[in-house]
């Protein structure tokens, strides 16, 4: 059996941000992991991915995996409360739009209702798994009914 290569990424337009977000669906994290680094103008998390690009049976994998967006403006949450560190969230997707300032808001988006806004100058983000995988305890599923 080959070993299989970690995972690394980089987005710098929509489209590119688009398959990122795609293979970061059901991560999860606490929100003592996700910080603004206002000096470098960073906005870097680390998640538990579930590994929707491995084609294995049953449950799957999980593997560590860092996201670092750079020129970040500004950063809103709506529906976290940032001081409990070590409160879960799950991601469900990551969208874009145009800014009022003529750059780009990405939008984190959590299950429950809770987001993360960054402005930022343009789309550069990058994500690298940083740790072995591990078997998932279950393979995320989502109701049909589900709103975005």
């Amino acid at each position: 059996m080959a070993k299989k290569e970690p995972l690394r990424l980089a987005a710098h337009d929509r489209e590119d941000l688009a398959v990122i977000s795609a293979l970061l669906q059901d991560s999860v994290a606490r929100l003592g992991e996700l910080a603004y680094i206002v000096p470098q103008r960073r906005f870097a998390a680390v998640f538990n991915r579930y590994r929707w690009e491995d084609n294995s049976r049953g449950s799957g994998q999980r593997i560590r995996t860092e996201v670092n967006f750079r020129g970040v403006l500004d950063v809103q949450t709506t529906g976290l409360t940032l001081n409990a560190k070590e409160q879960l969230v799950e991601l469900l997707a990551i969208h874009t739009q145009d800014s009022d300032s003529g750059g780009v808001r990405i939008t984190l988006i959590f299950a429950g209702g809770g987001a993360i806004r960054l402005e930022a100058e343009c789309v550069d983000c990058e994500i690298n798994d940083i740790s072995y995988p591990w078997r998932a305890s279950a393979r995320p599923s989502h109701s049909a009914d589900t709103a975005e």
